[in-house]
């Protein structure tokens, strides 16, 4: 019934009779029929007024609560006709790129394929080892700094410089192709050779007692190896512990040597006045009487005295810090090799001999300046006891002294003074003895 009805509607209406009917005109289509005739037309046309009437009271209460949005849904409804078309070229453009674009995401990680040898993944693979190594690589910078202030800062720290240096040494061994590391040992060798040069100026002290030689020296056995130049003079056919022990002995009896001559040379005023009483001992002539010799006298003491100190703590000393060369020296040493040349001799071998001469040529100069008895006595005791110091250390050059041509009476002189000094020393030995007894 309501179908016939819409049909007929839509007949006078001349709407398409094509448009399908919505489902709330066929229902109230079906009210309408249902009803009576009495009822559509008195109370239907106010219903329908009632519910125009509602109805515009809610479209008036929309559009004044949002209108805005109404609005603005229109303006971008408006703006559909050229977006649309805009997004469908943009959506055509976008699939004939599809294909170009997949073709170069293939050639992409084809070129820059981890297993690929490619340059700028290798620079970007030394950036990320060098970024998660930089704390490291900071410290291995910071180790030619640290080795040159232990050894310039004071207080020197020499152990704290070998251990730093000896570390350098094994990173050196494991990178040798490393420029970097090839740097920071260039830079260690460096700071070794002015520890070096720091050590052997330590050993020149005037004041140097056997435990800092024996540090200096403990120091030096470390550090010559590593030196280039010391390396050079190694023996490298097994005999570079000698070898370096050799040249440790003589390095330290040439800096003890110059400290001793530096000593003497500051007696230059005493004898200065030595040379010129020996000037006008010449000038008067041997035919005169001269009782001079009183400057000559207070040099020659001082020079005795500064001899027999410095040489007997250099022996001493020498003898404490390298054993096996003192024993090599003395013939105890097995032998080191079959050269016909036959090795050199210990250092301390030809050193006391030096020493000795050197003493021996100052008696000479100026000891015939001194004419008075007793000075002579007392100068000849003097040196005397100077050869039995040495003699405890088997440097005795009493015998020596026989031979200084020192005047006409020299030899009745020097037997005298012998046989005084054994005396005293024999008395000596008894009182010795007799406290020993007693004790």
């Amino acid at each position: 019934m309501a179908d016939i009805l819409y049909d007929l509607l839509s007949q006078s209406e001349q709407v398409s009779p094509e448009t399908t009917a919505d489902t709330s005109s066929l229902e109230y289509l079906t009210s309408l029929a249902s009803r009576s005739l009495e009822s559509l037309a008195t109370a239907e046309p106010q219903a329908l007024a009632q519910s125009s009437h509602g109805l515009l009271l809610s479209l008036q209460a929309l559009s004044k609560k949002s209108h805005k949005q109404v609005i603005e849904s229109a303006t971008h409804h408006a703006t559909l006709r050229s977006t649309l078309p805009a997004l469908a070229s943009s959506t055509a453009e976008l699939r004939n790129s599809i294909p170009k674009l997949d073709s170069e995401a293939v050639r992409f990680s084809t070129t820059y394929n981890k297993s690929s040898e490619n340059e700028v993944l290798l620079r970007r693979k030394k950036a990320l080892l060098l970024s998660r190594n930089v704390e490291r690589l900071v410290d291995v910078l910071e180790l030619p700094t640290l080795l040159s202030t232990a050894i310039s800062t004071a207080p020197v720290n020499y152990s704290s410089a070998l251990d730093l240096n000896g570390h350098i040494r094994r990173l050196h061994s494991l990178y040798p192709k490393s420029p970097l590391i090839t740097s920071i040992s260039t830079q260690a060798d460096e700071a070794m050779r002015l520890m070096a040069a720091d050590l052997i100026l330590s050993l020149k002290s005037p004041g140097l007692k056997l435990a800092a030689s024996l540090r200096t020296v403990s120091w030096l056995r470390r550090v010559l190896p590593d030196l280039e130049a010391t390396g050079g003079a190694l023996s490298s056919k097994g005999q570079g512990h000698d070898s370096q022990e050799r040249v440790l002995g003589a390095l330290f009896l040439v800096c003890r040597l110059a400290t001793l001559m530096t000593m003497l040379e500051a007696l230059e005023p005493l004898r200065d006045l030595a040379d010129q009483e020996k000037a006008r001992q010449k000038a008067i002539g041997s035919g005169n009487a001269w009782s001079g010799g009183q400057q000559t006298e207070r040099y020659l003491k001082r020079y005795i005295e500064i001899f027999r100190e410095q040489s007997f703590a250099i022996v001493s000393m020498f003898r404490s810090i390298f054993p096996a060369a003192t024993a090599a020296g003395d013939g105890n040493a097995a032998p080191e090799s079959q050269d016909p040349l036959k090795p050199l001799p210990a250092a301390l071998a030809t050193f006391p001999l030096y020493l000795v001469d050197m003493l021996l040529e100052n008696l000479r100069l100026y000891l015939p300046t001194v004419k008075d008895q007793a000075s002579r006595d007392s100068l000849l005791t003097q040196v005397l006891y100077c050869a039995g110091s040495l003699g405890r250390l088997g440097g005795d050059f009493g015998l020596f002294l026989a031979s200084l041509d020192v005047g006409s009476e020299a030899e009745e002189e020097w037997v005298e003074v012998v046989r005084r000094h054994r005396a005293l020393a024999g008395r000596l030995e008894s009182i010795v003895g007799e406290q020993k007894k007693a004790g």
